[in-house]
């Protein structure tokens, strides 16, 4: 295993560890795969997809990950680069191909998605010397991902990166269940304990929060998730909004009433404007409906990390859900300015805050 650069340099505000692909999404909606004409390349990748998405809202992020020794590993590297994401901990594994995924379409809520990463994906592979022990340390939060428990040497390698955080860093758990990665699927919820001890934050939707907790109910899974140990529980519920718990004070908002495309992104377009608005101490209820917002706007897109909102846009779309009223259509998301890698994600966040 090779690295590239030599890891994330220190000074990161967020580090994330998990996932990279290429992902192949269809342009034509409604249909099976074998019926599709064209499909859109794009960025995809848990992991990937919050550093992107954090990015755009100017944090200086990194992510810990592997492609093969392919044609596609030079795309993702130029592309993370593009988007503003440190690439330094993206490992090369030998023998191996990049992971590409493709799904289906079928608004508002089927995305079936197929994973080709066998026999392994390079992110299954990561092992201790893909980390920047130093870079962990001063980084601001470290975002870790429940998939990355599925298999050694990357749940050893991920829980090794949680242990490493420094004291005043966030350690957020992203529940990421992706049941087709585990080999012994019963053995989930032993793992996902393990990494509850050093997370501050967790995330993940009612699917999730049973595997981790073992209720899917929001408000118990919420109190469970506290219970072992983190500061901030957020239970994404779909139609149903999205509740977010500490020990002193609880929001609860619906979801914004979006025409939806493909809701595969939305989640990480929610964790990384999460992870910014933490960072930037701003209240709990305003962390949240900027988060609900970013990703209402996605879900509204046909890709993930290259449709990843700047702020300008998330605070459009606030405003105009603030003028919606019942009985009005869903309202219709404007195509990302930012669609293709072309301009750093950093950069253009700083300027849509300038």
């Amino acid at each position: 295993m090779s690295g590239h650069g030599g890891g994330p340099a220190p000074g990161h505000d967020l580090i994330t560890l998990g996932r990279v692909g290429v992902d192949l999404y269809p342009q034509q909606t409604g249909v099976p795969l074998a019926e599709v004409r064209t499909f859109a390349k794009s960025l995809g990748g848990t992991a990937t997809n919050v550093a992107v998405a954090a990015a755009r809202h100017g944090l200086h992020t990194a992510v810990v990950t592997g492609v093969g020794d392919d044609p596609w590993a030079p795309y993702v590297r130029s592309a993370l680069r593009a988007f503003g994401v440190d690439d330094g901990g993206v490992v090369t594994v030998p023998g191996l191909q990049t992971p590409v995924v493709f799904c289906e379409i079928h608004p508002p809520d089927d995305f079936p998605i197929l994973f080709y990463r066998r026999p392994v994906a390079p992110d299954q592979c990561l092992t201790a010397e893909a980390l920047d022990l130093t870079a962990l340390a001063r980084a601001r939060m470290v975002w870790i991902t429940g998939s990355g428990l599925a298999v050694e040497p990357t749940r050893s390698t991920t829980l090794l990166a949680a242990a490493q955080a420094g004291p005043a860093t966030d350690v957020v758990l992203d529940l990421d269940w992706r049941p087709s990665f585990w080999a012994e699927p019963h053995t989930a919820a032993h793992w996902y304990a393990q990494a509850l001890h050093t997370a501050t934050v967790a995330v993940g939707n009612r699917d999730e929060t049973e595997v981790a907790v073992g209720t899917r109910d929001p408000d118990r899974a919420a109190d469970l998730l506290l219970e072992r140990g983190v500061r901030l529980a957020v239970v994404k519920q779909g139609p149903d909004g999205v509740l977010a718990r500490t020990a002193h004070e609880e929001v609860r908002m619906a979801p914004l009433p979006v025409r939806v495309v493909n809701g595969l992104g939305a989640g990480d377009a929610f964790g990384g404007a999460l992870a910014a608005g933490l960072l930037a101490g701003r209240p709990l209820r305003e962390v949240v409906e900027t988060a609900n917002a970013a990703g209402a706007l996605v879900a509204g897109r046909l890709a993930c990390a290259d449709d990843m909102p700047e702020p300008r846009e998330i605070r459009a779309l606030v405003a105009r859900a603030y003028r919606h009223r019942p009985g009005d259509p869903p309202l219709a998301v404007p195509p990302s300015p930012l669609r293709t890698p072309a301009r750093s994600g950093t950069a253009a966040a700083r300027e849509a805050m300038a």
